[in-house]
């Protein structure tokens, strides 16, 4: 049910991780809601967009920066 796609850069010397899912029309819409409230507030997701399908299933779709720590100089 989930893939993740490649990050890809949106801003200059931002970097972003994208997670694309899809929820079908049978689980409700506060079910949802606390899945991705629960991505964000454990794995640092927000929400980049979400389409609803004519057949009523959502194509969700999260991202988060990738944050790179500089390698430390030594002698």
């Amino acid at each position: 049910m989930s893939t993740r796609a490649l990050a890809r850069p949106l801003n200059r010397g931002v970097e972003w991780e994208f997670e694309r899912f899809s929820v079908p029309r049978e689980i409700s819409r506060n079910v949802v809601t606390r899945l991705l409230v629960e991505r964000a507030e454990r794995g640092g997701w927000e929400i980049d967009r979400v389409a609803i399908a004519e057949d009523g299933v959502r194509r969700v779709t999260l991202r988060r920066k990738i944050i790179r720590q500089p390698r430390p100089f030594t002698l």
